[in-house]
């Protein structure tokens, strides 16, 4: 045995050792339909992303306009993109007070009056813009539950993600989270609690300004519904989820379960002006449109609070989980749903894996019958493709998919095909009364830019499905290009390799082709 013939046997012995080692000890990731859990498919109402910037540009403007003692007599929504000013006596200065919401904006004067409509391409800019922060959102909900190889991607319209969660059992914990806004905002409290929203209403003559919002709370107060109250807030912000910095579970000052939150830099700079400012009134930590609790602002505070309520623990540990990931910046609705149990994912992997079993025996039969022993050569250039395809997916923490299970068949049949190239070549070679060894030689020299060119068109296929697929195709898109890799090298280096130390170990120079 030669040197050149040792050196490559060892480094095939090497690259199979390692494929074997990465996946018995890492083992492999199951995709959703291998392993089961849930399929879902949620659409973002963008419309809510468009509501809030009008809602804060209209507070933004109230602002500016009771700072510069600029006169109106009305200044509200219309819709989620208009908004409409009246009873202006100063047209000068008003325009100047309203030069932000200008690059927002279009505006349509009247006598007196101003219309503000949303100008198209800021709401393109802020419909993309609330699809690609849910997105990162809903990821960083789903890593933090602690999901093994999820898919969190766009999918057909360009306001529907694509979530799947392959394992999970908690089917509808899982949803809540994800679905959850997580709106955080804290608000001084202007009146309340009442124990009905009319009493609220009542309060105000029923003309509620447009400065103040009533919102429901839990309290002890008597209503409609049993333990709940209402508040007459400021409609402004004193922080809002955009300020915090973190979110744990804790427990509240009767060792009950509570969440505890810190701000970052500006937002704790906006609280400890706010709540010193504002010593002996209450503050209502307001979450999702509900006052959850309401105390009294007893000194200044400036980067901690605790949101307490009726939680249990599991609550507490889910709202600290949704407040750390981030707000939603929009309403999720589901449009589908569908979940994969472990029992019909196991069936799937007994299908797979008899199929795979199938191929590899029909194969091998037909290589051995046609080629004679020389099929042997390809069985094995085979069996080591499979091995490095197996080890690569475990190693790179890949997941194994139903139609990558496919293109796991699909790869013995790409080696089936190089194998076949390279030996009706040699076979072409030995009928021109050359010997085994030039022939052998010829025949991988000659058939070596068909296949690269084969696999490298292939390849490219491959990589369009893994860029612009989703889901299941991405999954078949891995199997392939690991496979076609992994292809070349068996069915050009292992092979050649085989039939070197099959005619080194000969005296006659023959092969059984």
């Amino acid at each position: 045995m030669t040197q050149n013939v040792l050196w490559k046997l060892g480094l095939i012995v090497a690259v199979i050792a390692l494929s074997v080692g990465s996946f018995y000890f890492k083992g492999m990731n199951l995709g959703l339909d291998l392993k089961g859990g849930v399929h879902l498919v949620m659409r973002v109402q963008t419309d809510d992303a468009l509501r809030v910037q009008t809602e804060t540009t209209v507070e933004q403007l109230r602002d500016a306009l009771t700072r510069g003692s600029i006169q109106f007599s009305k200044l509200e929504m219309k819709d989620a993109k208009t908004f409409v000013v009246e009873g202006v006596t100063n047209d000068q200065g008003f325009r100047a007070a309203a030069v932000d919401a200008d690059t927002i904006y279009n505006r349509s004067s009247g006598v007196g009056s101003y219309t503000y409509s949303m100008k198209p391409n800021i709401e393109n800019q802020l419909r993309g813009e609330a699809v690609d922060q849910a997105l990162q959102t809903i990821e960083r909900r789903v890593n933090e539950l602690g999901v093994a190889e999820p898919i969190v991607a766009r999918q057909g319209a360009v306001d529907q993600i694509l979530v799947e969660l392959p394992g999970v059992s908690e089917v509808q914990r899982a949803k809540d989270i994800i679905r959850s806004t997580a709106q955080l905002e804290l608000k001084i409290v202007e009146q309340g609690p009442f124990g009905t929203e009319e009493a609220a209403k009542q309060a105000y003559n029923n003309n509620v300004p447009s400065d103040i919002l009533i919102l429901p709370g839990t309290g002890d107060s008597g209503g409609a519904t049993p333990g709940t109250v209402f508040y007459a807030l400021r409609r402004a912000s004193v922080v809002t989820g955009r300020d915090l910095r973190n979110a744990r579970p804790s427990l509240d000052e009767n060792n009950l379960p509570a969440v505890g939150f810190s701000l970052n830099g500006d937002g704790a700079r906006k609280f400890g002006a706010a709540t010193e400012a504002n010593i002996g009134r209450q503050l209502a930590i307001v979450l999702d449109g509900r006052v959850y609790s309401a105390p009294v602002i007893q000194s200044r505070i400036s980067d901690e609070g605790r949101i307490s309520g009726s939680f249990t623990q599991q609550e507490a540990q889910d709202l600290s989980l949704t407040l750390r990931s981030g707000a939603l910046p929009a309403s999720l609705t589901y449009l589908e749903e569908r979940t994969v149990g472990p029992t019909l994912g196991a069936d799937s992997v007994r299908a797979g894996v008899a199929a795979s079993i199938g191929g590899l025996v029909f194969v091998v039969l037909f290589m051995i019958f046609y080629y004679k022993l020389t099929g042997l050569n390809a069985v094995i250039s085979i069996i080591v493709n499979l091995l490095i395809l197996l080890g690569l997916m475990a190693y790179l923490g890949f997941t194994m998919t139903l139609p990558g299970i496919a293109g796991f068949i699909l790869t013995i049949g790409m080696g089936v095909d190089s194998n076949v190239l390279i030996f009706e070549r040699i076979k072409e070679e030995l009928s021109g009364t050359r010997g085994a060894r030039a022939a052998i030689n010829a025949g991988f020299d000659r058939v070596w830019w068909t296949i690269v060119d084969t696999h490298v068109s292939s390849l490219i296929s491959a990589l369009l499905l893994l860029q612009f697929g989703t889901g299941p195709v991405r999954g078949f898109a891995v199997t392939l290009i690991i496979g076609l890799l992994a292809n070349v090298f068996t069915a050009v280096f292992v092979s050649r390799t085989v039939f070197e130390l099959v005619l080194g170990q000969r005296k006659t120079q023959t092969l059984s082709i």
